[in-house]
């Protein structure tokens, strides 16, 4: 009897996902147990559709999740360009497993929102830690609050800087906490170090605020250092 060869039969790569058994494949599997049922790998290889000659798109996704660590925050920071290391990988596919990244940051701040109490500071840092844990650079930003420490809009990002320290423009933030009905006024910053430890510079920006704050008769509540897993808050530390 002569001897069959898998290349023979399949061809000289390995079985696309059109070849697995139905139960096997992404979509199909989704469709019948729920997205729960699905590894991270398999639910981004629905979304880049295919893989490249030499593996299909779940390998594919498998190799990228394991050069992040297999850590989907990790690869909510890689650039296009990053992803585009990857053989299979294109500037489409790049950009559609970014913007699945981001969708799962904008419902993570969703969901803090529905339970909004920024009466402290451990609420703030779960708000706009979804908005600042991936940043490269310092960022400046703003919570306007009513008197009863409800949130007037979303976030406002007041200055771009360095990955040491970022310029502050305190009549940016009167001219917006005025303009915006505040009574409160939050002021928030990210350490890209991942050291949330106030610097001597932090300390001169929190007074400036505070100060110019008061002549309007408005109130800084509190001003958060912002890491990924870690914040600092001037009020609970006893420095405003």
């Amino acid at each position: 009897m002569a001897e069959w060869k898998v290349s023979e039969v399949f061809g000289p790569d390995k079985l696309n996902i059109n070849q697995w058994s139905e139960e096997d494949r992404p979509r199909e599997k989704l469709g019948r147990l729920g997205a729960e049922a699905l590894s991270s790998a398999e639910l981004l290889a629905i979304l880049i559709g295919s893989g490249s000659p030499k593996e299909n798109a779940v390998e594919l996704m498998q190799k990228v999740l394991h050069g992040c660590g297999n850590s989907l925050k990790a690869l909510g920071r890689m650039s296009v360009d990053d992803l585009k290391q990857y053989n299979g990988i294109g500037e489409a596919k790049a950009i559609t497993i970014l913007a699945a990244c981001e969708l799962g940051k904008r419902r993570q701040q969703e969901n803090a929102l529905e339970r909004l109490d920024l009466s402290c500071a451990e609420s703030i840092y779960e708000y706009l830690r979804p908005k600042m844990q991936d940043l490269a650079t310092e960022e400046a930003w703003i919570l306007l609050l009513n008197h009863n420490f409800k949130l007037i809009g979303d976030a406002v990002r007041i200055s771009q800087g360095g990955l040491t320290e970022t310029a502050v423009d305190v009549r940016l933030i009167v001219k917006h906490a005025i303009l915006g009905n505040a009574t409160v006024v939050v002021l928030a910053h990210n350490h890209p170090s991942g050291n949330a430890r106030p610097s001597r510079n932090d300390d001169n920006i929190t007074r400036q605020v505070g100060d110019a704050l008061k002549l309007m008769r408005l109130h800084l509540a509190d001003h958060i250092i912002i890491t990924d897993g870690n914040y600092y808050s001037y009020q609970e530390n006893g420095k405003l």
